[in-house]
């Protein structure tokens, strides 16, 4: 059962805004589906006309097509888009050159990795870097002498500071590739200005340089090392994660409030991406995760009521709908990227509350991956083994936990979990899918950007769950494991949340799968928590086989038997006892082939093993009726090859070869002891 970690090969922390995986392939399609087709031609066009007007519409008029349509988006894709786009960033006019930057960066945000993949191999990177300088140079102007320039001309540069800073990040998170280029241009020095000068600038840059501080320092050295060697950002970044403000009373001020939060919670997650911080450091002296990040971020995840954020959202969309509005892609009248209605414009703020929420369960989830501290010596290893093996173990995602400390009576009188379940409330609450929380089957959201928001929000919770539950189960709390009837309110809150995600897989449903991908792991420490005090329902156990079965992910498999395994040891129930150990021999190897992967075949053999360790159990009479010990004995030869077979060169494979070789003798051990038994 490994914890929830962010992927190395996948560096995007916010998932595509305006998802479009649901549309069938290829631009035929696309353009069946877009209502905005005849306005494609007019854009492109108008994009390399010699009139600068037309090619500030045309920008602008990028803008407002794409808006929550992904079906325009690739129509325009289609016509090379992009690389007009972007050499309209060395335009002759300044206001072409804004608002073509303006569209890039929606274009990045509502399109995600492949738009980001072809900006960077249309070489976007060329002119961003001469805009660095110049925006530094503005800004410090400003700074200096702050009236000036007119209002209107320091929000246009803070705006195309904005831009230019939010496509950074996007393209930070493309490819490592990408990432190594932008780790040359030395980003840091500049986007720390932003936060240093907070005060004195708009807010909205200041946030955008912070997210892209955030994702630079994730898993990176190159920005990690760079923050960490000038003492002066690491106090900035302290004193903003530890600031304190009173929200204002003025409701045109309560963007910058929300902002502001969301400020606090980026530095506390780049503080955090950087730990351990140098001793020199003021910072240093202070336990990030208990002292900064549960004290600031759990009031954060507990501050929002989803289900009153989709019926708003709903309604808004309603309002929306039934609102007479001026056409903006007209062409005879220049449209206005900045005009929004006020029904838009709250339902950017409720997006936006929703991502600062996500984004606190994202720093979470690696907060619950590391409370409770270990102490040494509790998994056996040296210290010589485990530094030889970070690298395997810091990828959970391809190792699952093949040391069988779930079932470990050990309990590290340091480590102190009692600050995990106080998180669980909140996080149950926040699994709980909304009327907007995924995509209709075969149709579109009325609102993706909100849909998006809602799911990725959903699936941050249950990793923070499966984390906090797998912390529980190897440093078991004696407090929490002697509520059963916290561990039934528990287990029935995940089940609900997943019935009501339901199992309706497939193109546009993504985020269905993923959730009950992480709900069954998250399943699976509850069951080890409560281990012999939970039952589960005839219907729970058939749907989890049938997950198993039906699961192409050998780590899905896995989880789903390790919840089994447990739900099989509750002492009353004869019968399920029996369904579960049917099933786990089926999984069991022959002389000549396997039924399953080597994972999930350790992991059956491990289970039934656990199982039937104790012979005094009532439902043990299952073992010794059903000849479970004859089908073992046939098996343990398979069990053999598929261990001889694990390649330790790969991936994970020292780790998984150690647990078959545990396995192997186990079950030969066991066999023998049940022989003796007679």
């Amino acid at each position: 059962m490994g914890k929830s970690q962010k992927k190395k090969s996948m560096r995007r922390h916010n998932p595509m805004r305006v998802p479009d995986s649901h549309l069938p392939k290829g631009l035929a399609s696309a353009s069946s589906a877009s209502t905005k087709t005849e306005a494609i031609l007019p854009i492109i066009q108008k994009m390399e006309s010699p009139d600068a007007s037309d090619r500030k519409w045309a920008c602008v008029a990028v803008s407002n097509l794409i808006q929550n349509d992904p079906s325009t988006r690739r129509l325009l894709q289609g016509k090379n888009v992009v690389g007009a786009l972007i050499t309209r960033l060395t335009d002759s006019e300044e206001e072409v050159m804004i608002e073509a930057m303006g569209a890039l960066r929606n274009l990045c945000i509502d399109g995600g990795y492949d738009i980001c993949a072809e900006m960077y191999n249309k070489n976007i990177l060329t002119p961003l870097k001469t805009f660095i300088p110049k925006i530094s140079s503005v800004l410090s102007q400003y700074l200096e002498a702050p009236n000036t320039a007119p209002k209107n001309t320091q929000r246009l540069m803070y705006d195309f500071a904005d831009n230019a800073i939010t496509t950074l990040w996007c393209l930070s998170e493309t490819s490592n590739k990408a990432l190594d280029a932008i780790n040359s241009i030395n980003l840091i020095p500049f986007l720390m200005s932003f936060l240093v000068s907070r005060d004195k600038l708009s807010i909205a840059p200041v946030v955008a340089a912070a997210q892209c501080l955030y994702v630079l320092t994730d898993d990176n050295d190159v920005a990690s090392d760079s923050l960490k060697s000038d003492a002066g950002y690491l106090s900035c970044l302290l004193s903003i994660a530890q600031s304190s403000f009173q929200p204002s009373n003025d409701k045109g001020k309560d963007s910058d409030d929300r902002r502001r939060v969301t400020l606090r919670v980026l530095s506390s997650g780049i503080l955090r991406n950087i730990s351990p911080l140098p001793q020199h450091s003021a910072a240093s002296v202070i336990d990030l995760d208990k002292d900064i990040m549960l004290p600031l971020l759990q009031p954060v995840i507990a501050s929002v009521s989803l289900p009153e954020t989709a019926s708003r959202a709903q309604q808004l969309v309603d309002d929306l709908a039934s609102e007479p509005r001026l056409e903006r892609l007209s062409l005879q009248n220049t449209p206005r990227s900045d005009h929004k209605l006020t029904a838009e414009i709250e339902l950017e703020q409720l997006e936006a509350t929703l991502r600062t929420v996500q984004l606190a369960l994202e720093i979470l989830t690696g907060v619950c991956a590391t409370l409770p501290e270990p102490s040494a010596g509790v998994e056996g290893d040296t210290e010589a083994e485990n530094e030889n093996e970070d690298e395997d173990m810091a990828n959970d995602d391809e190792v699952m936990d093949k040391m069988n400390v779930l079932g470990s009576e050990t309990n590290d009188g340091s480590a102190n979990p009692t600050v995990l379940p106080s998180l669980v409330p909140s996080l149950l609450s926040l699994i709980q899918p909304t009327s907007l929380s995924f995509h209709p089957l075969a149709a579109s959201s009325p609102h993706p950007p909100t849909t998006s928001a809602l799911s990725a929000i959903h699936i941050s919770a249950m990793e923070c769950l499966n984390n906090i539950f797998l912390s529980l189960a190897t440093f078991p709390n004696t407090s929490v494991s002697a509520d059963a009837e916290g561990g039934r309110k528990v287990w029935n809150e995940v089940w609900a949340s997943l019935g009501a995600v339901g199992t309706e897989f497939g193109l546009g449903q993504e985020r269905r799968k993923e959730m009950w991908e992480i709900g069954v792991g998250v399943l699976w420490g509850v069951a080890v928590v409560w281990k012999g005090t939970l039952s589960a329902t005839d219907e729970q156990i058939q749907v989890l086989i049938r997950l198993c079965e039906g699961s192409s992910d050998d780590r899905t498999r896995v989880k789903c038997i390790g919840a089994l395994e447990c739900l099989a040891q509750y002492p009353q129930s004869i019968t399920s006892n029996q369904v579960i150990a049917n099933f786990l021999l089926k999984l069991l190897p022959t002389a000549s082939s396997s039924p399953v992967g080597t994972e999930s075949l350790l992991q059956a053999t491990s289970a039934l093993i656990d199982i039937y360790s104790d012979e005094t159990l009532p439902y043990d009479i299952n073992f010794r009726q059903n000849g479970m010990l004859q089908i073992l004995v046939a098996s343990v030869e398979g069990v053999r090859k598929a261990v001889r077979g694990i390649d330790r060169k790969k991936p994970g494979g020292k780790d998984l070869r150690r647990r078959g070789e545990e396995v192997r003798d186990n079950l030969i051990a066991f066999i023998q002891y049940r022989r003796n038994l007679g």
